[in-house]
């Protein structure tokens, strides 16, 4: 029996639950990161007994599977976008912007599908905005194309976030402490398309690239849609 069809124990002696549980989980991975998380630590911030959580939640694993679906509550749309590609790029950028809040997801992301009743909402609002453009296999095929690249794209940038506060190095300070190694290594010519890149190419924020490769991974898809069946 899994998390989601489990019944919950009764309240007594303490009101708890695994909303509450949940809450004070996801509120420890927002400060500390996945390391954060236990069930000795989850009760200690509900000021109840550890073993209180295990007629709730079996396994951290679980408490885990629990937590990423309360987040793609945030990821669900509003309304249903108007078409496929507006649902897929909202899919993306709503993904983002939780992974934004809660860094945590980033090491979550992809893998086996979630399966509490936010992720399958997502997941059926994104199906259902395809459903009848294609057959089957290419409406899937398109759907993880455009999941493989936002995942992607989500945990380079949050990747470089923590890199920044790991090392105290802004984006710019890492280039200029690494500038001078840079160019020595260019000077050689032995890289002369990196050479192009570094000194004639324009530098986008992380949210302007992410809106563009989405753009450009959402054309090649709008391709595939198009093509009539062989």
């Amino acid at each position: 029996m899994t998390v989601w069809d489990r019944p919950e124990p009764p309240t007594r002696p303490a009101p708890l639950d695994r909303e509450r549980i949940v809450a004070a989980a996801v509120a420890l991975a927002d400060e500390g990161g996945l390391e954060a998380v236990s069930l000795r630590k989850v009760a200690a911030r509900l000021d109840v007994g550890p073993m209180r959580l295990y007629g709730y939640i079996s396994t951290k694993e679980e408490l885990f599977d629990l937590m990423v679906d309360e987040v793609h509550a945030e990821i669900l749309p509003e309304e249903q976008p108007g078409d496929w590609r507006e649902a897929l790029r909202v899919h993306a950028h709503r993904t983002r912007q939780a992974t934004l809040r809660h860094e945590w997801l980033a090491d979550l992301l992809g893998g086996r599908p979630t399966l509490g009743p936010n992720a399958l909402a997502v997941t059926e609002a994104t199906l259902a905005a395809l459903d009848g453009l294609a057959d089957l296999d290419t409406v899937m095929r398109a759907v993880e194309t455009v999941s493989a690249y936002f995942t992607g794209a989500i945990r380079r940038e949050i990747a470089n976030l923590r890199a920044e506060r790991a090392t105290g190095l802004s984006k710019r300070d890492w280039q200029r402490a690494f500038g001078p190694h840079v160019r020595r290594m260019l000077d050689t010519g032995r890289f002369p398309a990196l050479a192009k890149v570094v000194y004639d190419g324009t530098e986008v924020d992380a949210e302007e690239s992410f809106a563009t490769g989405l753009d450009w991974v959402l054309d090649a898809v709008a391709a595939k849609l198009a093509r009539p069946p062989a």
